[in-house]
């Protein structure tokens, strides 16, 4: 009984568990750094697999030497090998690094938190990505200085405003939609930056006595929610709770 106890005290004095090394605390250390940045590119949305690659890169945490599949949502998915560092103490206090490969699967099925497979590392750099697509901005200011202005007992002429958009020479990778009701008209300006779910957009209702430019709050701007339309330039939805 004595000779257990004093076993005990010995563990808890250099704080090692039986079986585990410091190399193994150090790949530990290393897989855990791989998992988080697999939680944090994990989401709902479909990606190709040179996207999950390229926000894998992004982090900065670790470097991506291989990326395999079509994208998140078929087949077998996305499976990427990343290479990161783990640290641990020896048990005189030396801090030991080792660099360790690790296996991350991306699929709509895959768990969240499972534990990363450690893999042999490909040989050769990391690999590099091109920057992603340029989302071009909006001119909400210049729009607002274009539009017409309609005096109180008027009505606004779709015409009009079509020509004071055009004027603008927008990215034709905006896309503009009006709509004409009751002698106002709406109109939005909307883009779908690549890395989001919300679209950015900016509406526009000429009015008789008024002219209003805004950007809708962010929920209303997501798929679904039409705060990016033409009607809701007419009608705007009130403010999210």
């Amino acid at each position: 009984m004595r000779r257990i106890a004093i076993v005990l005290v010995g563990l808890l004095v250099t704080g090692c568990v039986p079986g585990t090394s410091p190399e193994d605390e150090a790949t530990d250390d290393a897989r855990e750094k791989a998992r988080r940045v697999k939680n944090v590119v994990y989401g709902g949305r479909t990606w190709s697999a040179q996207d999950v690659g390229h926000l894998a890169a992004d982090l900065g945490k670790v470097d991506v030497m291989r990326v395999r599949g079509v994208s998140t949502g078929t087949g077998d998915g996305v499976r990427v090998v990343v290479r990161t560092s783990g640290s641990a103490f020896e048990d005189w206090g030396n801090e030991i690094t080792v660099r360790r490969c690790f296996e991350l699967r991306f699929k709509g099925d895959a768990e969240r938190d499972d534990d990363p497979r450690e893999v042999p590392c490909p040989q050769g750099e990391p690999l590099t990505f091109k920057p992603w697509p340029k989302t071009p901005d909006i001119p909400s200011g210049r729009l607002e200085r274009a539009l017409p202005r309609v005096p109180a007992g008027g009505a606004a002429e779709e015409a009009k405003v079509r020509a004071a958009v055009a004027s603008l020479r927008l990215d034709p990778a905006i896309r503009v939609e009006f709509m004409t009701q009751g002698g106002v008209v709406g109109v939005v300006l909307k883009v779908k930056p690549y890395l989001s779910e919300a679209f950015d957009c900016v509406l526009a209702r000429i009015a008789p006595g008024r002219t209003s430019v805004w950007s809708p709050s962010r929920i209303q701007r997501m798929p679904g929610e039409g705060g990016c339309s033409a009607g809701n330039a007419i009608d705007p939805m009130p403010p999210p709770h």
